[in-house]
């Protein structure tokens, strides 16, 4: 096989980014930015983010999860603890975040420290899915070897029988992680690869200074 790619182009125009224009919180541009691509962009899942964790096998590893709550300390997402994501998370909380959103060719990537919400933030959040997701998230050993898709199913009928009519506690092994941010990159695609790369990182007083960097 060999596939050639190299026609492939496109000319990002929508916007820009400045630094005059940038406020002194990341969090306030990453909320500015969130809200737009919210509002402009329905197509793109706007809080569909990639979480790049260092595994257990020392190997860097990504996948897409969906962020469930930002604040001014951090961005939350769940997940089962022992999961190869949680492991890694747990093992090593050097992580990376990345929103990329197309129809508005803008990309935010986050370099920060996870760790475990507190629990009863977990048993809040885990109350308010539906029951099925809940459900699923007790039946499946995340990332373990399976033989069938039916054997999740029986699972699944047998969970729903022990807890027809009652409510469903949330597991242990499952819960939020919040990422505390020291880095942000913001990237705004412009015309002829000169894009707009603006980094906020975090000093020893905890005050955010910002850099425009090449593209």
């Amino acid at each position: 096989m060999n596939t050639d790619l190299s026609n492939y182009r496109k000319s990002y125009e929508k916007h820009e980014l400045l630094l005059k224009d940038t406020p002194e919180n990341p969090m306030e541009l990453f909320q500015k930015w969130f809200l737009e691509v919210d509002k402009f962009f329905p197509e793109d899942e706007t809080n569909a983010m990639t979480i790049s964790t260092i595994g257990l096998d020392k190997f860097p590893k990504n996948r897409v999860v969906l962020l469930k709550k930002y604040t001014y300390e951090g961005f939350i997402f769940y997940t089962n603890y022992n999961s190869e994501k949680g492991k890694a998370i747990l093992n090593n909380p050097n992580v990376c975040l990345s929103f990329f959103w197309h129809g508005a060719e803008r990309q935010i990537i986050i370099k920060g420290k996870a760790k475990k919400i507190a629990a009863n933030l977990s048993d809040g959040y885990f109350e308010s899915r539906p029951r099925g997701s809940q459900l699923g998230a007790i039946i499946s050993n995340q990332s373990e070897i399976i033989s069938s898709r039916e054997e999740l199913e029986k699972r699944l009928a047998a969970l729903e029988k022990e807890f027809e009519g009652k409510e469903i506690p949330r597991p242990e092994f499952w819960g939020g992680f919040i990422v505390e941010p020291v880095e942000f990159e913001f990237w705004q695609g412009r015309p002829n690869r000169l894009h707009d790369r603006i980094r906020y990182s975090i000093n020893n007083e905890y005050d955010w200074l910002k850099d425009r960097l090449s593209p």
